[in-house]
C-alpha cells in the first residue's frame, strides 16, 4: 500500500511540473498565472525586459506594479535568463502578443531583430512603449529611459578626474547590439576623446552583461596592458566582473574602476574602496513611467518621443544620501 501510495504521489508531481512546463511562465503582479487571452476587467499590459536576473530589473519591475496598482491595470513582467539570449527574449515578445495584450512594454536586447514584431504590433492596434532600450522601429509611442549618452559621458568625466587625465584606460560593455549597449560605450569614448587626449582606450569588449564572462574579459585586458589606469563597467554585471578582476589580480587601489547601476555588489565595492563609484539610474521610475505612458496610450493621449527617467553619480561621500539611497537597487 505505501508503495503503490508514493508511486501515485509521484505520477501527480510529475502531471503538475509538466504542467508548469507547458505553460509560458508569465505571471501577473499578484503571481496569478495569465489565463492567456487578456480579455479581463482591467487593461492588461505584457512588459518583456532584457532580463530578470539583476537586481535592476527587478527594481524596473517594483516600478511597473506600483503603476499597475495605481492606474488599477493588470501587468506581467518577463525576461530571458541572461541579456545575451536575444532568441529567448525574442520567443518571449510573440508569446506575450499571443495573449493579446491592450498594450505591450519592451526593452530591446537586439534593436533590430525585434522590428519585425513591432510592426506585428502595429498591425494588431496594440501600442507598443519602449523602455530602458529603444527599438530599432517607429512603431514604439515613446521611450521610457536614462539618457544613456550624457550618463556615460558622466562617468568619462569621472574617469578623467580620478585619474588625472592621462594612461591607458578599457570598457566592459554589455552588449553592441542593444540600444543602452550602443550609447554607453558611445557616451563614454566620445568624451574621452574630446577631453583627454592624453588618455588611450586599449580594449572594448563585450561581456554579455555576465559577471563571470566580464571577469574573465577583464582580466584579460589587465594581463595584457599592465599599465592600464581605469576601467569602465557599463552595467551591473559588467562592472562587477571588472571589481572581481582586480581583486583576483590584486590590483585594488591601482586601477580606477567605474561601474553603472547599482545592486548589492556595487554598493558593497564602492563601500569597500573597490569602486571609486558609478552611475545610477531610476529603475523603479523606468518601470513606473513605462506603465504609465502605456495607460496613457490606451486613454489616447499624446507621448513624449522620450521619458527621460535621470541618473546620479554615486561614491563613497554621497551613498548615505537620501536623494541617492532612494535610486539605489539593492
Amino acid at each position: 500500500m505505501n508503495r503503490r501510495i508514493l508511486v501515485m504521489a509521484a505520477a501527480l508531481v510529475a502531471a503538475l511540473v509538466l504542467a508548469a512546463c507547458g505553460g509560458d511562465g508569465a505571471t501577473d503582479t499578484a503571481g496569478d498565472a495569465v489565463d492567456g487571452n487578456g480579455d479581463g476587467d482591467r487593461p492588461y499590459i505584457a512588459l518583456v525586459s532584457k532580463g530578470f536576473q539583476h537586481q535592476f530589473w527587478q527594481a524596473v519591475n517594483q516600478g511597473a506594479e506600483e503603476a499597475a496598482e495605481e492606474f488599477d491595470v493588470e501587468i506581467t513582467f518577463e525576461g530571458p535568463d541572461s541579456e545575451a539570449e536575444v532568441a529567448q527574449q525574442i520567443d518571449m515578445l510573440r508569446t506575450a502578443m499571443d495573449r493579446n495584450p491592450d498594450a505591450l512594454g519592451f526593452a530591446a536586447l537586439d534593436s533590430e531583430a525585434a522590428a519585425p514584431l513591432m510592426e506585428d504590433a502595429e498591425a494588431r492596434d496594440i501600442p507598443v512603449i519602449a523602455f530602458d532600450s529603444g527599438v530599432d522601429s517607429d512603431v514604439p509611442l515613446t521611450t521610457a529611459a536614462t539618457d544613456n549618452l550624457a550618463a556615460a559621458a558622466h562617468a568619462a568625466e569621472k574617469m578623467v578626474e580620478l585619474t588625472g587625465g592621462e594612461g591607458q584606460i578599457a570598457l566592459i560593455v554589455h552588449d553592441q547590439t542593444s540600444v543602452t549597449g550602443v550609447e554607453r560605450r558611445d557616451g563614454f569614448v566620445q568624451y574621452i576623446e574630446e577631453n583627454a587626449p592624453d588618455m588611450e582606450i586599449v580594449a572594448i569588449q563585450y561581456g554579455g552583461g555576465d559577471h563571470l564572462e566580464s571577469t574573465n574579459l577583464a582580466t584579460a585586458i589587465m594581463q595584457g596592458n599592465p599599465d592600464l589606469v581605469g576601467m569602465f563597467g557599463a552595467n551591473e554585471g559588467s562592472a562587477i566582473g571588472v571589481v572581481n578582476a582586480v581583486n583576483e589580480l590584486g590590483r585594488a587601489g591601482d586601477i580606477v574602476v567605474i561601474g553603472f547601476d547599482s545592486g548589492q555588489a556595487q554598493i558593497d565595492a564602492i563601500r569597500e574602496g573597490m569602486m571609486a563609484g558609478a552611475i545610477t539610474q531610476n529603475p523603479i521610475g523606468i518601470g513606473y513611467e513605462t506603465v504609465k505612458a502605456a495607460v496613457g496610450a490606451l486613454n489616447g493621449e499624446d507621448l513624449p518621443e522620450t521619458i527621460d527617467t535621470g541618473f546620479f553619480w554615486y561614491d563613497q561621500s554621497n551613498i548615505d544620501d537620501e536623494e541617492i539611497q532612494a535610486v539605489l537597487y539593492e
